[in-house]
């Protein structure tokens, strides 16, 4: 296999993202490596290579190339570079984009997970990356089930720690050697990881102020009503009249009042 600078050359040229020589033919832009844009021209330039999906598509097959067995797939979507590995590459991968000099992704922006309850590992953590020498974003993406922990990333990215710590806490999700992994939003003793879909919208404590005890007490949640489905209910208001009388499910509303019977001849008298 070609040396990564030669690979790297190869897909991008001069210029774009540090990848490339000067004994390379490529498309000329200015070197941006601690130097400031002077020009308009440069700075029209700057920005059309940086809206360039092809180039990101040409650095994403490259980071395949360069690590095959870290990297399950890289690709391009409405502009955004996203890479994809396994949770026992994570490391890896960040270490890569974090120390190569032609990529400097040297800022963790944010983290954040998602959840799939379909699927077998049903959670997504994203770590969004941000290169200020080249000023260009990628998402690193893996997936995990319930059990499976992920390498903390704090050791690279000392922004990661309260980041890790509230993907802990809202989806559940273990990370292994961080310093400090406890919860960050929710309360001490809290049940559960609130952003899973199967946790349940009322939760399962509700948190008061108890008058005798003088501080605030957690208890077991009691919904004054029953739960119940109205999947077939319609609605009795007709919002366009008034003076609706409310039958069930059925609104008298705008018709026309019963006729009255005719009186007998008795009564008329």
């Amino acid at each position: 296999m070609a040396a990564p600078t030669a690979v790297l050359r190869r897909a991008y040229g001069t210029g774009y993202m540090g990848f490339g020589g000067s004994d390379d033919p490529g498309p000329e832009v200015p070197d941006f490596e601690g130097k400031n844009v002077a020009s308009t021209e440069q700075q029209a330039s700057v920005a059309h290579f940086q809206q360039d999906d092809s180039v990101l598509e040409r650095f994403a097959s490259e980071i395949c190339e360069l690590l095959p067995h870290s990297v399950s797939t890289a690709y391009v979507s409405k502009g955004e570079l996203t890479v994809v590995c396994p949770p026992a590459e994570v490391l890896n991968v960040l270490r890569f984009l974090r120390d190569h000099s032609h990529a400097q992704f040297k800022q963790l922006v944010d983290m954040c997970g998602v959840d799939y309850p379909s699927r077998d590992a049903r959670f997504e953590v994203h770590y969004n990356l941000l290169s200020f020498t080249f000023n260009t974003r990628v998402r690193v993406k893996t997936s995990v089930d319930e059990v499976t922990p992920i390498d903390s990333c704090v050791s690279l990215f000392p922004a990661a720690n309260w980041a890790e710590r509230e993907v802990w806490d809202m989806f559940g999700v273990f990370f292994t050697d961080h310093p400090d992994l406890r919860r960050i939003l929710t309360d001490y003793g809290f049940e559960g990881h609130p952003l899973r879909k199967d946790f349940p919208l009322s939760g399962f404590t509700e948190v008061r102020y108890d008058d005798a005890s003088k501080r605030v007490v957690m208890e077991p949640l009691e919904l004054t009503q029953e739960y119940r489905r109205f999947d077939n209910l319609q609605s009795g208001w007709d919002h366009g009249t008034t003076g609706a009388t409310i039958t069930g499910t059925a609104s008298t509303a705008g018709q026309a009042p019963p006729a009255e019977e005719p009186a007998e001849e008795g009564e008329k008298q």
